[in-house]
């Protein structure tokens, strides 16, 4: 019989379980960043530090379940995740530990970190992000209908638009931080605006939805950034041929700004490499680490100071653009409110 995924990687993993908390030399790593390009970066901290990282991957679902089932046993050193909500939820799940780093502190800007704990330090850091923005059809869509968030429910682009589902946690994240910003009763009336402006029912991943607009089905979808870069960036010229035909905004540059999600990670609280993983964490807030996440797989650095250097990233914004400032760990937040508006509003 065919075992299930995490009792696969469970049984696969158990072999370096019972040594690796033992040696100094060593880092168990539960990733949830499943991006080829981060190989380079793991290399580059082994060869710096001599530290060898094993490593466990899963979707951010499976790396919380897991270490919920793991408990106080967990070898897990240090925790990556790709969501907003999800490193609120490890957080409030107690996964992590504080962690007092001048290194990281310095870095960081304190609203891409959790909240500042009861004895100082913090859960988590970001490490990477992504602007959640607009694509368009350039030849059926003007830019200024669809320059901010708000506009995307207004009744001028009905039949329009294209998204995935609501409840994913990319959507999610978007989703709290307008409750930020527009309050409970401006925020469910936005999300039925988007609702009765759908070109068809939510589907598929953020790709699909730059597909829908570049075919022709969908007059404007939302994205994570880097997934219009790598069709930018792609050596298929049909891939690239699907980026020429759309038009992209940053939503809100006249107001707050647009929305920023987050990569991030923190020091497991079972830990018991607690040094290594704290070193880990500094090293991929280091200008060569943060170069990487935007050359390697087109997310924003979070450092400050990191000039960014990738073309594709640079033509879709010009260059510069404005960001949104919420405190992440509010937005996370958000996620239980913003899942039962979604659930009135019948945004599936």
């Amino acid at each position: 019989m065919r075992l299930p995924f995490f009792a696969t990687v469970l049984s696969t993993t158990l072999g370096f379980y019972g040594l690796a908390h033992a040696q100094n030399q060593e880092l168990n790593l539960y990733s949830a960043r499943h991006y080829p390009t981060d190989e380079a970066l793991y290399s580059g901290f082994t060869q710096a530090t001599g530290i060898k990282i094993n490593r466990v991957d899963a979707d951010d679902a499976g790396i919380l379940a897991r270490l919920r089932a793991e408990g106080a046993a967990s070898p897990a050193d240090v925790i990556l995740l790709v969501d907003a909500s999800r490193l609120w939820r490890a957080d409030v799940d107690g996964l992590f530990q504080p962690v007092r780093s001048k290194v990281l502190n310095d870095a960081v800007p304190a609203h891409l970190r959790s909240r500042q704990s009861d004895v100082g330090g913090f859960a988590w850091f970001g490490l990477s992000t992504r602007a959640r923005i607009v694509v368009y059809d350039k030849d059926k869509v003007q830019k200024s209908d669809v320059d901010t968030y708000e506009k995307l429910a207004d009744p001028s682009n009905k039949g329009k638009l294209c998204m995935r589902s609501g409840s994913h946690p990319y959507n999610l994240s978007l989703f709290g931080a307008m409750l930020e910003h527009l309050g409970e009763q401006k925020t469910q009336a936005w999300l039925q605006g988007l609702v009765a402006n759908m070109a068809r029912a939510p589907k598929g991943g953020d790709t699909d939805q730059i597909k829908g607009v570049a075919s022709g089905e969908c007059g404007i979808a939302v994205t994570n950034s880097y997934y219009l870069a790598r069709l930018m960036r792609s050596s298929k010229p049909e891939e690239r041929a699907i980026a020429d035909k759309v038009g992209v905004v940053f939503p809100n540059q006249s107001s707050w700004g647009t929305h920023m999600n987050v990569a991030g990670g923190g020091v497991a609280r079972h830990a018991k490499n607690r040094d290594n993983a704290v070193k880990f964490l500094e090293y991929l807030v280091s200008p060569a680490a943060q170069n990487h996440f935007a050359n390697g797989n087109n997310e924003w650095p979070v450092a400050k100071g990191v000039k960014l250097d990738n073309p594709a990233l640079q033509a879709m914004s010009g260059g510069d653009f404005k960001s949104e400032l919420l405190p992440i760990s509010a937005v996370g937040m958000n996620q239980a409110m913003v899942q039962q508006m979604l659930d009135r509003v019948d945004f599936k």
